[in-house]
């Protein structure tokens, strides 16, 4: 019952092959490594987009450093 055994998997991969030809499924992993590469551009464009964002620190006639946090308001309006 439980797992399958190498022997399963090896039976199953060549099933599938036979049903879908090499060609159909190195396309089909063309395409998963472009969705793959393209999420993960995503998410580095995002996070660049978030550090960009942040307030930008100001300085003052003495050099001192001030951060700034600006925060947003919602367009809702509270009953």
């Amino acid at each position: 019952m439980g797992s399958f055994s190498i022997w399963h998997w090896l039976i199953v991969l060549l099933v599938v092959v036979l049903i879908f030809g090499t060609k159909k499924l190195a396309n089909l992993g063309g395409d998963l490594g472009k969705a793959v590469k393209g999420f993960k551009d995503g998410m580095k464009e995002a996070t660049e987009n978030e550090n960009a964002t942040d307030a930008p620190k100001q300085k003052i006639a003495n050099g001192q450093t001030i951060d700034a946090e600006v925060k947003k308001e919602n367009d809702k309006t509270e009953a």
